[in-house]
């Protein structure tokens, strides 16, 4: 019974050891995927926010051909203000190419923020 309690100290003094040192190298691991994923989210979100612009109509379009309505109202040519559209926003619409890069952004940053949700929930547990 002796060998027995002996063999399994020893045992548990090793698992001890071997647990400890997993333990630290995946704590430090998921440090790094903290940072870098916090990294990468910032840099992703300005891009998005630059980005954002792409996706709806130029405010400055509209005020003008408001404006040159006006001006042709103005001059008695009812014909020529009656032919412009008046918000010529109704006709914008985005690029498909902005549509799938703003996609992927978002998707990027989706990744990047649930991996940095279960770095924070591996950390706790």
């Amino acid at each position: 019974k002796d060998d027995r309690s002996r063999f399994w100290g020893l045992y548990k003094r090793v698992a001890e050891e071997h647990d400890d040192e997993f333990l630290e190298r995946y704590n430090s691991d998921m440090d790094i995927v903290l940072v870098f994923s916090g990294l990468f989210s910032a840099v992703s979100t300005t891009f998005i926010v630059a980005m954002e612009s792409n996706l709806s109509p130029d405010p400055n379009d509209t005020t003008h051909a408001l404006l040159t309505q006006l001006v042709q109202i103005g001059l008695g040519n009812f014909t020529a203000a009656g032919s412009t559209p008046v918000a010529p926003a109704s006709t914008w619409s985005p690029s498909t190419a902005n549509i799938r890069i703003q996609s992927i952004a978002y998707a990027s940053l989706s990744f990047s923020l649930l991996a940095a949700f279960g770095a924070v929930l591996g950390k706790q547990w």
